[in-house]
């Protein structure tokens, strides 16, 4: 048995510099608690929203989140995981998330498909996921990939631990205030249950960190604001589904601790024949096509073309 921890984040959007020390401050906490596994969620360095900031936000792949991660992992000899959006050598954009170990960096996930407004800011990856750590074997995977059966295909009996992070937001309590209202108790559970229940497709624990608090941006191409919380919770699973830990979105900054075995184990649940693991419903599903139409090209608008490369293309 391990102790394990998960970081639930209260960022200030865009805020590079006070996340780090915020997520240095969690990560601390557990740390001298004795965890052996910390995670942090997904967008570490700048939470997420549809915020033109983000188009310069972006960090180099070894740059000060990654020195973060890194300079955690060796202070509490520990595995420290996190995303955050990663500039690379080839001027594209990646939601990267970095495991680093006690004496570097272990391994890189670029998150495949960015969800809904996330397409203004970076585009997808191809790798799957599966890290090796000394005896250890780790997936990483970040948000809806905990939404896709693509993922669970990919991890499912190849794994003995997944890390993975989410920056999960609210339905808008627009009107008529009880559709939206059903909309979004639906979507609150979904985003408990999908990091809970991917434990059981891919037979192994699950360490989840998430964002916490409420968030307040522009909607693109409507004349209306966005005004929500993230939700969902912070979390540890063992390799049945059986929540260890857990700290709600509502519960806001904070740290989770609980033990698990790092091994994998046979999984409980088969991945269903399609794309997805759990139903979207109507609104996510119509709200993701349209701002992957948008976030496209908004991002090579504002992302690739005013962010130039400044070295040769990348092999990636």
């Amino acid at each position: 048995m391990v102790l394990a921890a998960a970081v639930q984040l209260e960022a200030i959007l865009g805020d590079i510099p006070a996340n780090l020390a915020a997520c240095e401050r969690l990560a601390d906490e557990a740390g001298r608690a004795g965890a052996e596994v910390i995670a942090l969620p997904e967008f570490f360095t700048t939470g997420i929203g549809f915020a033109p900031s983000l188009a310069t936000a972006a960090l180099p792949p070894d740059g000060a989140a990654t020195e973060l991660l890194t300079a955690l992992a060796h202070r509490h000899r520990a595995l420290v995981g996190g995303s955050f959006l990663c500039r690379d050598p080839d001027g594209d954009v990646r939601n990267a998330y970095i495991l680093a170990g006690p004496s570097d960096v272990l391994g890189r996930h670029d998150k495949d498909l960015p969800t809904m407004w996330e397409n203004a800011f970076y585009t997808g990856g191809d790798d799957d996921g599966v890290l090796e750590a000394g005896e250890h074997t780790v997936g990483a995977a970040v948000c809806w990939e905990l939404m896709r059966t693509q993922t669970a295909r990919r991890m499912r009996g190849r794994v003995d631990l997944a890390m993975t992070g989410s920056g999960w937001w609210s339905i808008p309590r627009w009107r008529p205030h009880l559709l939206f209202d059903r909309l979004e108790r639906n979507n609150t559970a979904t985003a408990r249950h999908a990091a809970a229940s991917f434990a059981q497709y891919i037979g192994a624990p699950v360490v989840h960190a998430a964002h916490a608090g409420v968030l307040d941006c522009a909607m693109p191409w409507l004349p209306l604001r966005y005004r929500g919380h993230f939700e969902g919770a912070t979390l540890i699973a063992a390799a049945d589904g059986t929540i260890v830990a857990e700290r709600r979105a509502e519960e806001g900054e904070g740290v989770v601790l609980g033990e698990i075995t790092l091994q994998r184990q046979p999984c409980r649940l088969e991945p269903p024949a399609g794309f997805w693991l759990h139903r979207r419903g109507a609104m996510p599903t119509a709200v993701w096509h349209y701002q992957r139409w948008h976030g496209r090209r908004w991002y090579q608008r504002h992302v690739v073309q005013a962010n130039p490369a400044q070295a040769a293309p990348s092999p990636r």
